[in-house]
């Protein structure tokens, strides 16, 4: 499988970056390829306008170059991974704008779907499992990515991976939480087989 990392966070000495790293490592460990995009490093622009507004009118409509870039990058991988800080329960601004962009019209939903067999999103928060649960922010949150994203984009194959309790903890809760990034890439199609 032919996979793309589409990672959102300012720092590339965040946790977030190092979850990446073990998560594309778990990848090509289980034999699958993969492709990394950095949102920050790459420059791209969140804010939604122009060209790039969805035009239901339009079942094939013509993007700014940027998002043409990014539509043609999905266009080459089987699946893809959002590795990404959960901020106010939420995905960041620069990840959300992704998604208002790329994933447009006639591109992920309309006159065309998504040909992605898989979603992954592997979001990192500072909360943890219980308090996650508390109020039910756990649902709410899979089901925005899993359905009211993935599956409106055509793709039935989405989970949410929570890597709990990102600060303020000692250096073996952060080796587990790199640990689970591993093996979500070593498993991320189901099942792996081991390099020899």
């Amino acid at each position: 499988m032919n996979v793309l990392i589409v990672v959102s966070h300012p720092r590339q000495d965040s946790l977030t970056f190092r979850a990446v790293d073990r998560f594309a490592q778990g990848l090509k460990d289980a034999g699958h390829q993969y492709e990394i995009v950095d949102l920050h490093r790459i420059g791209f622009d969140p804010i939604l306008q122009g060209m790039d507004e969805p035009n239901m009118e339009m079942p094939h409509q013509k993007f700014s170059p940027q998002i043409e870039t990014e539509m043609e990058r999905l266009k080459r991988h089987d699946a893809v991974a959002f590795v990404f800080p959960l901020w106010w329960w939420h995905l960041p601004a620069m990840l959300k704008g992704y998604i208002d962009r790329v994933m447009n019209n006639g591109f992920a939903y309309g006159a065309d779907q998504l040909h992605l067999q898989k979603v992954l999103w592997l979001t990192l928060t500072g909360v943890s499992k219980a308090q996650m649960d508390k109020r039910n922010y756990r649902t709410a949150i899979e089901n925005l990515l899993n359905v009211g994203i993935a599956d409106y984009c055509g793709v039935s194959d989405s989970h949410v991976e929570f890597l709990y309790e990102t600060s303020g903890m000692e250096p073996e809760h952060y080796e587990r939480l790199l640990e689970q990034a591993y093996r979500a890439g070593l498993n991320y199609a189901g099942e792996h087989v081991a390099k020899q």
